[in-house]
């Protein structure tokens, strides 16, 4: 049986997000060939997006399970808390379809920097700060992915990428497939051949083609929640670049 989910990204707005990774693009380091930590999550859930347009909220909370499971902490989120943010900034009323419109991607960031993204037991996780990446630039999408691990994508969203998210195939390019909407992933991992992303409860692959095609939108978020004394997995020491994004937002 074929499944249809639910979107929820709303359309992109040019440089909504002011400040770009590409300004730190000399201090960045050469990404590996591949990266990610998206094995460690065992269960990434639903979070209501197999019913509501909340995808924005829902890849918040998949980030940031990643993030603190990078740093050896257990949180977790369910459908109930994650609703709870989507309808604390779009009013989105579970009684009411209408009010299902989806989210702004950049007014998600500033929510999360600002409130913070609720977890089961009430807990909110905050971002330092957000940076956008550049549209189509493969090694800086890289780069964003290997410093900050977790790396929101929104997309323009063709008809053809549910049938092979239903058929557990990769998200290839089908010419002339329509587009049904916008949505939002976060980018986990990457290799040669493919971006992985966290979709619907799962990880999903995408080729470098599928992602230049249809990505509208990219942000970084940098998390104090993945970092053990100012370094990533990688070893990577971000204190100056910490300081810098959060002195820019």
């Amino acid at each position: 049986m074929s499944l249809k989910y639910s979107l929820g990204k709303l359309p992109a707005r040019k440089d909504a997000v002011k400040f770009k990774l590409s300004n730190y693009a000399v201090a960045l380091p050469t990404p590996p060939a591949k990266a990610g930590h998206y094995s460690l999550v065992s269960k990434w859930g639903m979070l209501g997006n197999d019913r509501y347009g909340d995808c924005v909220w829902a890849g918040a909370a998949h980030e940031t399970m990643l993030w603190n499971e990078e740093a050896t902490n257990l949180v977790v989120f369910d459908d109930t808390c994650v609703l709870s943010d989507y309808s604390a900034v779009t009013g989105f009323n579970p009684n009411n379809p209408n009010s299902d419109q989806g989210t702004d991607m950049q007014v998600a960031a500033s929510y999360r920097q600002k409130t913070g993204v609720k977890d089961v037991v009430g807990k909110r996780h905050k971002v330092g700060a957000y940076v956008a990446v550049t549209l189509k630039n493969v090694t800086e999408m890289k780069q964003a992915i290997y410093l900050f691990s977790g790396v929101g994508v929104g997309f323009q969203f063709p008809k053809s990428a549910m049938a092979q998210f239903n058929a557990g195939k990769p998200w290839t390019i089908v010419s002339s497939s329509p587009i049904d909407g916008g949505h939002y992933v976060p980018a986990v991992g990457y290799d040669s051949r493919y971006l992985y992303v966290v979709t619907w409860g799962q990880v999903q692959k995408m080729t470098w083609g599928f992602f230049k095609k249809y990505a509208d939108e990219i942000v970084a978020y940098l998390s104090p929640e993945f970092l053990t004394g100012n370094k990533s997995l990688e070893g990577f020491d971000i204190t100056q670049l910490q300081t810098d994004l959060s002195a820019l937002t």
